[in-house]
């Protein structure tokens, strides 16, 4: 059993590797907007809106300090640690080679996997464009198969999907009905990623630039047409004028569309041996990227919620062209220009995750958990060639049958659990000395402090809503029994941590990252972790038939 926790040592001098080390900070501020600055901002944010109104702004702030406490702790791990592999080096390094195993097969669903639901939404916006400009794409290649027989199945009121499965030639009694955009998309990203990080890079930055612009367009624009009165809307049942006019709780519900714009930053950490003095530069590119992209959000928020009324923004996929169309602002040319930049942004989160999964691979194959095929490098482009193939067909083709919303749930868990686990083991890390030009996670004991936040947040919540506690434990109602069963776990295990932070002086900072993330699995429904579970499963069996048999830190313990 001890063999399954094995440690691996990493040596903070060695900095060898096989590819090219061209990334500077900026570089990684880039890459860090890129990531974050996307499919999350331009689809979710209308739906965060409308949830919780302009107080959606709290939730940005709240979801941006749990994933800067986050990146801290990335930091960490990446100052000490200067090799590729993201989340899955870092548990190598602190819980051992099953917990980093584990960790490798959630990196590989949320990257893949989240790269199927981004190639979904450039298909999107990539044919609303088109219909704007005059163009049409016929409807059944559009979208995938799933979708439009789901909507037909369901009598759904989507135009497009009813006509793409109604029109759709038949192949056979198969009906053709292919998301061609999402297809040709996968494929162009996949080539620029396997010819190069500084093609990659130079594409990525000038992308990032136009996006910026246009986003700093849309703000000034914007503007213009606030109505204050927006910002403070009366609740129709109370009668009363409020910045949360569906109090707290309505803000909280928006936490997974907040959360889904955020989850992009921890790519960053698999570019480290891709980057100049990984050290010092990774650390700061890091927190640098996550801090303006709050600043955007909390901009594009209240823009939005100035501009238009926070209850029109239900179901609204495109919400920074929404508040230029007709019944809106009615300023055409930006409506047009949004729509552009939209597929500029989508384009840069493709590139950043599709250069993040060939490089967990070529981590995870180095150690011999998989096979040496990933290892492969290009001798021309020193990329990880046959990776960066494999990731390719990975993400195209479940494009053939899968669906947006299931994609979408299956994403977001193994993002969270990945970010806890990385907090969690910045506390198992030992004391390291300090060097100078080197990232130190500052040491705050939290023996007290945390304890004290925790219980006392615990009783001041209990004297506001006592009627809440009274009934925790009924788990059976079919409204909130799922909610609460997790939000009694949650306090359990914080309970747990403040007894073992009294005891071993814990750090305070990579505990409240801990205690966010571990909050933010509550939101997660059964059929999520039914899916997390599944997915694991088959991940343990190719560990056992494969990993383990092959794994190199064994070999060489025997």
């Amino acid at each position: 059993m001890s063999q399954l926790f094995r440690r691996k040592i990493y040596s903070e001098s060695d900095t060898s590797t096989n590819l090219h080390r061209v990334l500077g900070v900026w570089d990684i501020v880039f890459f860090g907007i890129a990531a974050i600055i996307g499919a999350g901002s331009f689809s979710s944010l209308g739906e965060a809106v409308f949830r919780g109104g302009p107080g959606v702004i709290l939730l940005y702030l709240i979801c941006g300090f749990a994933c800067g406490f986050t990146a801290l702790c990335y930091a960490e791990f990446a100052s000490r640690i200067p090799t590729a592999g993201s989340a899955y080096t870092y548990a190598y390094a602190s819980f051992g080679e099953l917990i980093a195993w584990v960790i490798g097969w959630a990196l590989i669903m949320e990257y893949s996997f989240g790269n199927i639901y981004v190639a979904f939404s450039w298909s999107d916006y990539f044919t609303s464009f088109l219909e704007r400009l005059g163009m049409h794409i016929p409807d059944y290649l559009t979208c995938s198969y799933t979708e439009a027989k789901k909507a037909f199945m369901n009598g759904s009121e989507n135009k497009e999907l009813i006509n793409a499965w109604k029109n759709a030639p038949l192949l056979g009694s198969l009906k053709f009905i292919v998301d061609v955009p999402a297809l040709v998309i996968n494929g162009l990203i996949t080539w620029l990623c396997y010819v190069g990080v500084k093609e990659s890079k130079n594409f990525n930055n000038i992308l990032v630039i136009l996006k910026l612009a246009v986003i700093i367009l849309v703000v000034l624009v914007g503007f213009a047409y606030i109505n204050t009165d927006n910002w403070t809307p009366v609740n129709p049942e109370t009668q009363i004028s409020s910045f949360m006019p569906n109090g707290f709780a309505g803000v909280m519900s928006a936490v997974s569309g907040v959360f889904f714009a955020y989850i992009g930053f921890d790519a960053l950490s698999v570019l480290s041996e891709e980057t100049k003095d990984p050290q010092r530069t990774l650390p700061k590119g890091m927190i640098i990227s996550l801090v303006l992209c709050t600043f955007i959000y909390i901009a594009l928020t209240l823009v939005l919620t100035g501009m238009v009324d926070y209850r029109k923004f239900d179901g609204v996929g495109d919400p920074l062209s929404f508040i230029f169309e007709k019944s809106n602002a009615n300023v055409a040319w930006m409506e047009l220009v949004v729509s552009f930049v939209a597929i500029v942004a989508i384009t840069t989160v493709l590139l950043v995750f599709q250069m993040g999964q060939p490089r967990i691979w070529y981590a995870m194959s180095r150690d011999g958990l998989m096979s040496p095929k990933f290892q492969t490098v290009h001798p021309k482009y020193k990329t990880p060639s046959y990776a960066t193939v494999v990731t390719g067909i990975v993400v195209g083709i479940p494009i053939l049958f899968t669906d947006k919303s299931f994609i979408l749930d299956f994403t977001s868990i193994g993002t969270i659990f990945a970010f806890v686990l990385v907090c969690a083991g910045v506390l198992m890390l030992p004391a390291k000395e300090k060097l100078k030009g080197r990232f130190h996670l500052p040491y705050i004991n939290g023996k007290i402090i945390f304890p004290l936040i925790f219980i006392g947040s615990l009783l001041g919540f209990y004297f506001w809503q006592p009627e809440f506690f009274h009934t925790l434990m009924d788990w059976n109602d079919p409204k909130e029994g799922e909610f609460r069963a997790s939000i009694f776990f949650f306090i359990l295990i914080n309970l747990v941590l403040c007894i073992f932070t009294f005891v071993k002086n814990f750090s305070l900072i990579p505990l409240v990252g801990l205690s966010s993330c571990l909050y933010l699995l509550t939101g997660m429904s059964h059929e999520n972790w039914f899916w997390f579970g599944l997915w694991f499963a088959i991940g343990l069996i190719i560990y056992f038939c494969y990993g383990y048999r092959n794994s190199k830190l064994r070999k060489l313990d025997r």
